[in-house]
């Protein structure tokens, strides 16, 4: 059932509503995704390990994570538009406060906390918003908005390392930090739609009597942690939580390994451009495929995320540059695969009904995957000095995660057998144990 007073446009301003969201996407996660840029540079310059300075990027993702359904209760109150300037000034600040240097704690507060959270701010309130004005067209709207991601990324990478060498890493963040102001005007193009019973907002004026009561029962509940009963639902957020582990170390640490390798610095960050370009193709390839309904959505995720863990298992043996190019191309390829349907999976498992209680709690549980593995990654670096170690982990985690989505999906499997025939033409006389026929209790 939508969730609107009126039905969405379909089209006129809310392309205007897929612009201010396609720069959303890249000022945020396109930026968060080209972190691993500045690795070495920051490390060196603050003189620590590996595994300290993972930190700040765990916090960052982690954060992003958290925020995002925070950010989605917050609108009811702000609006989505108000939510997404927050978010700019949180993001911008978090840059600019970096790039003064002060010190390692003030790092894990501007780009780890800051930054996570501005960027969660505008990511998520985009997301709605264009869910909003688009209902024949929403699939449409959405992959062109969420590209934003990847061709930002692409264009990032040698941007940020041009900056890099112009300006030296601070120099650099403070540049971006201005960059994400931007993001407050892509705020401010986010024009509301009229308010609906739905999502109403404390300046609505309700009716007197019993809808008072309607103003407390309509908010917006970020997470539904009964569902957290549901064995499939629980398995699948171990499955993304595994993942998660996996996904976000090679973006951070491919350019330092290929910069260890004495890869030179411009060739090294044009790896990220690749990854991007690759993730775009997986997403817009097999987003298409898994419209044609040939397998179902938590098959395509099997297959893509057992593929993903063998490509990163075997991303280390590459010597050479070339090589890596071929198993960034793969990864990010796979990765895009991932990501098109894996989200959406959740509606298989729980349905549409309680598709936003647990989304809120997927998103919430999944945190602890990239918080945990990137300190851990960073670690083993450390340990071994040797950055072939962290493809390892990322390889094993995506791999044993796969065998949960397998899990899932006969589980989800078994329930529509069940239902289905529940729903056959036959029903259970109440004295007896054994169906009936429908025929013949007609005509006894």
């Amino acid at each position: 059932m939508e969730e609107y007073s009126v039905d969405p446009p379909d089209g006129g301003y809310g392309w205007v509503v897929v612009i201010s969201a396609f720069f959303s996407m890249g000022l945020t996660t396109g930026i968060l995704r080209n972190f691993g840029l500045f690795f070495l540079d920051i490390q060196n310059y603050y003189g620590v390990l590996t595994g300290t300075l993972s930190w700040v990027t765990s916090t960052s993702i982690a954060m992003f994570h958290l925020g995002a359904p925070l950010a989605g209760a917050l609108s009811v109150y702000f609006t989505q538009r108000g939510v997404i300037m927050i978010g700019a000034v949180l993001a911008a600040s978090g840059m600019i406060i970096a790039s003064l240097s002060l010190s390692l704690p003030w790092m894990y507060l501007s780009l780890g906390v800051l930054q996570g959270l501005g960027c969660a701010f505008c990511w998520m309130p985009a997301n709605s918003m264009v869910s909003r004005y688009f209902k024949r067209w929403r699939p449409v709207a959405f992959s062109i908005s969420s590209s934003g991601e990847c061709v930002f990324s692409m264009a990032f990478g040698p941007f940020f390392q041009w900056l890099i060498e112009a300006y030296s890493w601070r120099g650099a963040l403070l540049i971006i930090g201005g960059l994400q102001l931007n993001l407050w005007v892509c705020g401010a193009l986010m024009r509301p739609l009229k308010p609906n019973l739905c999502f109403p907002t404390p300046s609505q004026e309700m009716p007197t009597g019993g809808s008072k009561e309607l103003n407390q029962t309509s908010k917006t509940i970020p997470y539904r942690w009964s569902l957290i009963r549901r064995p499939e639902l629980l398995l699948y957020i171990t499955f993304a939580t595994l993942a998660t582990a996996g996904f976000f170390i090679p973006p951070l640490f491919l350019v330092p390994h290929v910069r260890h390798m004495s890869v030179e610095q411009y060739w090294a960050a044009s790896l990220l451009s690749i990854l991007s370009l690759s993730d775009l193709l997986g997403r817009l390839v097999v987003g298409w495929l898994a419209s044609l309904r040939l397998l179902r959505n938590l098959q395509v995720l099997a297959m893509a995320a057992t593929m993903l863990g063998v490509v990163l298992l075997l991303l280390p043996l590459g010597q050479n540059y070339w090589a890596i190019v071929v198993f960034t191309a793969l990864y990010g390829f796979l990765f895009g695969s991932m990501v098109s349907v894996h989200i959406v999976s959740i509606v298989d498992i729980v349905g549409l009904k309680d598709f936003d209680g647990a989304l809120g709690l997927f998103m919430f549980v999944r945190s602890s995957g990239v918080l945990v593995a990137l300190p851990t990654a960073g670690w083993l670096v450390d340990r071994v000095d040797d950055f072939s170690a962290v493809f390892y982990l990322a390889g094993v985690c995506i791999t044993l995660s796969a065998v949960f989505v397998v899990v899932v999906d006969r589980m989800v499997e078994k329930m529509k057998r069940k239902k289905s025939m529940t729903a056959a033409g036959s029903f259970l006389d109440p004295s007896e144990t054994c169906p009936i026929n429908v025929m013949d209790h007609s005509e006894a």
